[in-house]
């Protein structure tokens, strides 16, 4: 009855339009009547311990890390140095957009900013050169979901704060499963695209090829600052990000300068929208997570999935299910917010390992920004590229299910994710 009480105040409150923020806050209400513990005092001292964490602070400097790519310059050097060394090849502009997704995906680990900077350079040159509008715009939008995967990831965090476990291990185990990602994508446009017809660009001189290296060498470096400081313990994921967003506003300012001081202001507004957003939405789903340890509603769920406990393999498979499920429900952050607290307790009942467990969650819950109705990347392409959102949604299709059934072999296969993130971390 927990549980009915639990998705009926949640489910009811956003049928009702209420924002999702404000419904967790609603059910977290609910469940204190049903269990007879209404205190306002304890629903408003948890809301602040739940944004009281020292590691979310890593999330709005990724966040205007993004933002100040996109405005300095940044974003679009690492589409023309991609251009320069794959733009010959048939459908040379798809794989453009692959390389310069995983390129990008380590400097923001936000799924919105990259589509957007992506689906502005790349599809008025991708309709130009005859390529299929729906088909490219479902390409850009299955790009930029790798952004959550490789870090520096937003999701990551929001997961490691939730489910207590190690930022800086995720960010190391989602290295090698967000490059596959692109691998996975890169095969998937090759099939769907060779018959196409469409105008490639010359095949540049080995000159002009190093230029474009030249010309990207601070916006390609910045990498290398973020995944090694933390590899090797210089810093921390929050202190990465810090760096991340002074690195950006140097390189556009000072370097590029493309960047100006009067473009400053909508820059830090942008992100402090979006930052306020999600903080306040972590916030209010922490106070859930809290009184649905006290209902017990781990236990009455694990009692339903009990029989697979000992089948670690199969239970992993049904709950990416429903994960899959409720993501086409619910945004990224949201589903992240309210399952975490639910499944973390069968996860280490079963014995997997939470890392493992986690990488495959988020890129679980990333796959989910491409399924409608509430697919945030899907929207952000079909306004940014005036795109009818039926062809995205048609052009996207291919892509979603390659994605998923790779996110199935890492469930048969777990060596796929924990093999590499040991030997990066040399244990």
């Amino acid at each position: 009855m927990t549980v009915l009480v639990f998705l009926f105040s949640l489910c009811g409150a956003m049928a009702l339009g209420m924002p999702v923020a404000f419904a967790l806050l609603v059910c977290g209400l609910a469940l204190m009547l049903w269990l007879g513990q209404v205190d306002a005092q304890i629903l408003a001292q948890n809301l602040v311990i739940g944004a009281d964490n020292f590691q979310l602070l890593a999330i709005p400097f990724f966040l205007l890390a993004g933002e100040l790519m996109n405005a300095g310059g940044l974003s679009k050097r690492i589409v023309n140095f991609a251009l320069a060394w794959v733009g010959h090849l048939h459908g040379g502009l798809g794989y453009v957009a692959i390389i310069a997704a995983v390129i990008m995906a380590s400097l923001s680990g936000s799924a919105a900013a990259d589509t957007a900077a992506l689906a502005a350079i790349l599809i008025p040159m991708m309709r130009q050169a005859g390529y299929p509008v729906g088909r490219s715009a479902g390409l850009i939008c299955s790009g930029g979901i790798i952004a959550p995967v490789i870090p520096p990831s937003i999701g990551f965090i929001v997961f490691g704060v939730a489910a207590n476990v190690s930022i800086t291990r995720l960010f190391v185990a989602g290295v090698f499963p967000g490059i596959l990602m692109g691998v996975t994508l890169a095969i998937t446009w090759w099939f769907v695209a060779r018959r196409d017809k469409v105008a490639t660009f010359p095949k540049l001189p080995f000159r002009a090829r190093f230029q474009s290296i030249l010309d990207g060498f601070w916006a390609l470096l910045m990498p290398v600052f973020i995944l090694g400081g933390i590899r090797f313990g210089v810093v921390t994921p929050t202190e990465a990000a810090v760096v991340a967003a002074v690195y950006a506003l140097i390189i556009g300012m000072f370097v590029y300068r493309e960047l100006k001081p009067r473009e400053l202001y909508d820059v830090l507004l942008i992100s402090a929208k979006s930052t306020a957003s999600i903080m306040f939405l972590v916030a209010a789903a922490l106070v859930s997570a809290w009184l649905i340890t006290g209902a017990n509603i781990p236990g009455e769920i694990s009692g339903v999935l009990q029989p697979l406990i000992e089948r670690p393999k199969l239970l992993m498979a049904a709950m990416m299910v429903l994960v899959i499920i409720v993501g086409t429900a619910l945004d990224f952050a949201p589903t992240v917010l309210i399952l975490t607290p639910i499944l973390m307790p069968l996860v280490r009942q079963a014995g997997i390992d939470p890392v493992y467990f986690g990488v495959l969650f988020i890129i679980n819950n990333a796959i989910g920004l491409l399924t409608p109705p509430v697919g945030i990347v899907l929207n952000v392409v079909s306004g940014v590229a005036r795109v009818p959102m039926w062809e995205v949604m048609k052009g996207v299709w291919p892509f979603f299910v390659t994605l998923t059934a790779l996110l199935f072999l890492m469930v048969v296969f777990p060596e796929i994710v924990t093999v590499p993130a040991r030997f990066i971390l040399g244990r």
